[in-house]
């Protein structure tokens, strides 16, 4: 079993058995608003860290926030079979490159 996999079980675990002093506890017991602003936040945060250049920390706040949207996924009832599912259908699209709209700024 990979560690998302693992993660997502831990996480259904807490949500399931409450344990004490569990900050996923904590989480679910704030509901989707919370785990939402915490997603948020923890995306802002890698992008900091990519553009500070520091892959150290760059990998903290990733894992970071991988652990995040495993809450969202579990409070949501999306599996990590859901997503991987999507995954793999996206990576047998071929030549999915999106086209903009183009002005003509000259007229």
């Amino acid at each position: 079993m990979d560690a998302i996999s693992k993660l997502y079980e831990t996480v259904s675990d807490r949500r399931q058995h409450k344990s004490e002093g569990s900050y996923t506890c904590y989480l679910f017991e704030q509901g989707l608003d919370k785990i939402l602003k915490k997603c948020g936040e923890e995306c802002t945060e890698v992008c900091i860290a990519a553009k500070n250049g520091d892959n150290t920390e760059l990998v903290n706040e990733i894992s970071d926030l991988l652990y995040h949207i495993t809450v969202l996924m579990v409070q949501q009832g999306v599996s990590v079979d859901d997503v991987m599912a999507e995954l793999e259908r996206r990576s047998n699209k071929i030549g999915n490159l999106k086209k903009f709209h183009v002005t003509d700024k000259n007229t």
